[in-house]
């Protein structure tokens, strides 16, 4: 069982994220109660106690749960959660720790600073680089602590008990690294899926002679597709960083395009060069690991 961490809300626990530290906290030994508006008459998951509520505006049985709780967390979109901050940060108990699992930081962490009193609550943003229903073992948790304490501490430490890797990265900065590693990523993929479709090219045709990259791209398609738009919309609208990753995209493909018109073969190689040292001291890293993954394409 956990230290400090005894008794937990998890808001939005119906959704995927909150589902999922809501079944981990709950095998740490935690008290979970789930607020969710949309989730009335769901069960809660794992049997966790269940209130059904307005996290923006509360209502007296909302705050004396809240009041109650060590850890709070906002497992919602990002404009629920701004609007939630300065109401369920007057509501916590002094030592409580506060939350929130957004893929961008910068405007919650503004929102904590402005609202949350760094010296009576703690104030936490966690961002797992991996879809829920992955679990943590073995991948990324991205950590940015506002203001932290030995509930944060034991937090990060449950999550590495789960198997997540925590690495710790200030709100702008955490931002500017996934504009490239998601938006970007995301862009690219859809962008590919856009192409597909516009082409008109039967697909089950072109998988008879697809080698491993194309048979790759169009697995991450398929993933990407088939995931919730409201976490890819984040990703890309939320991102004020996200802007200048799609330029770049959209600004590469037309560089691509012009050598490949009006250059020659030696201009090719260059671009070749170029983008082969975009991957740096990870180059080696990333060619092993897309032969694994080809190995099984």
């Amino acid at each position: 069982m956990s230290g400090g961490i005894r008794r937990a809300v998890i808001v939005g626990g119906q959704g995927a994220v909150g589902r999922l530290f809501t079944e981990k906290l709950q095998g740490s030994g935690v008290q979970i109660c789930v607020v969710d508006p949309a989730g009335a008459g769901a069960p809660a998951p794992g049997g966790a106690r269940s209130i059904h509520g307005d996290i923006t505006d509360l209502s007296p049985r909302l705050e004396k749960e809240l009041g109650k709780a060590d850890v709070v967390v906002l497992a919602v979109p990002e404009p629920v959660a701004l609007a939630a901050v300065k109401g369920v940060a007057a509501a916590l108990r002094p030592g409580a720790l506060l939350v929130d699992t957004l893929s961008v930081k910068q405007r919650i962490d503004e929102e904590f600073r402005a609202h949350v009193d760094g010296d009576a609550v703690e104030a936490l943003g966690l961002n797992p680089m991996f879809a829920p229903a992955l679990g943590f073992e073995g991948r990324v948790v991205a950590a940015s602590v506002t203001y932290g304490g030995p509930l944060t501490a034991e937090l990060l430490r449950l999550v590495e008990s789960w198997g997540g890797r925590v690495v710790r990265v200030e709100a702008a900065e955490h931002d500017r690294l996934t504009a490239v590693s998601q938006a970007l990523t995301h862009a690219t993929v859809l962008s590919f899926g856009l192409a597909l479709s516009r082409m008109g090219t039967d697909v089950e045709e072109v998988a008879k002679i697809a080698p491993p990259p194309h048979k790759t791209l169009a697995s991450l398609l398929a993933r990407v597709s088939s995931g919730t738009p409201e976490v890819y919309w984040d990703v890309q609208a939320a991102n004020p960083q996200a802007v200048s990753a799609r330029t770049a995209l959209a600004e590469a493909a037309r560089r691509l395009a012009d050598t490949v018109k009006d250059g020659t073969e030696e201009d090719f190689t260059a671009l070749m060069a170029k983008v082969r040292g975009a991957l740096g001291a990870e180059l080696d890293n990333y060619r092993e690991l897309c032969a694994r993954i080809f190995a099984n394409v």
